[in-house]
């Protein structure tokens, strides 16, 4: 399928997207070109979108509905836990860490 010449395209890209995907490809070593090339001959070869495409709905804050629960449940433990006088409290991140070493060893 090699050839020499190419053939241009215009394609419309949410331009918060691109700034952070920019970065990304140029660490890899890849121009935008070049990654939506490789998605090309990705699809030609396997006959197939080289990723996973689901119907997901995403929260506004970009995840799953299931784990924004689990996380919000967290956060609201934590809340409590602060605000009934049972949350371990600590004044730095040494202090923290020392505990769970400490946790640690007692297991």
């Amino acid at each position: 399928m090699a050839n020499t010449r190419s053939s241009g395209m215009h394609i419309r890209v949410n331009p918060e997207i691109k700034a952070n995907v920019e970065p990304i490809l140029a660490a890899i070593g890849l121009s935008f070109s070049d990654a939506f090339n490789l998605m090309l001959n990705q699809i030609y070869l396997k006959r197939k979108i080289p990723f996973e495409l689901s119907a997901i709905q995403l929260t506004e804050n970009g995840y799953t509905p299931e784990f924004e629960a689990e996380v919000l449940a967290e956060a609201e433990k934590s809340y409590e836990a602060i605000t009934n006088g049972t949350a371990k409290l600590y004044r730095n991140s040494a202090e923290m860490f020392a505990d769970l070493e400490a946790e640690d060893d007692e297991e």
